[in-house]
């Protein structure tokens, strides 16, 4: 499973604060499929799925463009 980080997304474009908002509805998302490891204040890292999800994009492809 790739996952995705604040810093990663930071290092693709997105704000700080709009990368940490990601990270958190992801969590929120995976914790909705049943997933309660998610619920960890600790935990800063997502499925790259639950990411795209969110964002409508595929971060593989977008990343490429560049």
């Amino acid at each position: 499973m790739i996952t995705v980080t604040k810093k990663d997304l930071v290092k693709l474009g997105y704000g700080n604060s709009f990368a940490a908002d990601i990270i958190k509805k992801a969590k929120q998302l995976m914790i909705q499929k049943g997933h309660i490891y998610y619920k960890s204040k600790k935990l800063d890292r997502v499925p790259v799925e639950a990411v795209e999800e969110i964002l409508g994009i595929n971060l593989a492809e977008s990343h490429n463009e560049d």
